[in-house]
């Protein structure tokens, strides 16, 4: 059986593990948008990024990549994602059902915020975030880095997002 997991921010562009299939997708039921603290990756405790999560809100579609394991590889892929992206417990890991660009539906691992983590922050302006976002580094790089690649590959893969597209533009004239 194949291992799908679904990517809707760095995962679009560094899986981090070898992808047997990338099929863009949608997942009902969730947003994407910066509404975590990044105080590993993207930032510090002292001056926390942000990063994108999936914040459950009904009637939302969230579109990305469903990107199919290869085979043999599914332990050590699992292993991996769980200590990128469990390294707080912010992100919950769901199993949740997929639809493909071609109409099937699968499940694939996914991780959505936890709303009661004190590292979520839903809710804030689109300024307050290009701000935040401007000044934050962490041990994975500049946060802005992040937004960047990210909005460029939803471009790329024909799934432009107007809020990133936003902030990434707000973001660079921050930091001109």
């Amino acid at each position: 059986m194949t291992m799908w997991v679904f990517g809707y921010g760095s995962l679009l562009w560094n899986p981090g593990f070898p992808v047997a299939r990338s099929e863009t997708a949608e997942l009902a039921g969730y947003a994407r948008s910066f509404c975590m603290k990044s105080i590993h990756h993207r930032g510090s405790v002292e001056k926390p990024g942000l990063v994108l999560a999936l914040d459950e809100v009904a009637g939302a579609r969230c579109s990305g990549l469903c990107l199919a394991v290869e085979a043999g590889h599914e332990a050590q892929t699992l292993e991996g994602l769980r200590e990128r992206e469990l390294i707080s417990s912010a992100y919950v890991e769901r199993n949740l059902a997929i639809t493909l660009n071609t109409g099937e539906t699968v499940t694939a691992v996914t991780y959505v915020i936890d709303p009661d983590h004190d590292q979520y922050c839903g809710g804030i302006s689109l300024e307050e975030q290009a701000q935040i976002i401007a000044g934050a580094i962490g041990g994975r790089g500049p946060n802005p880095e992040y937004l960047y690649n990210t909005a460029a590959h939803l471009a790329e893969i024909g799934l432009a997002d107007a809020d990133l597209d936003w902030l990434a533009r707000r973001v660079r004239d921050l930091t001109a």
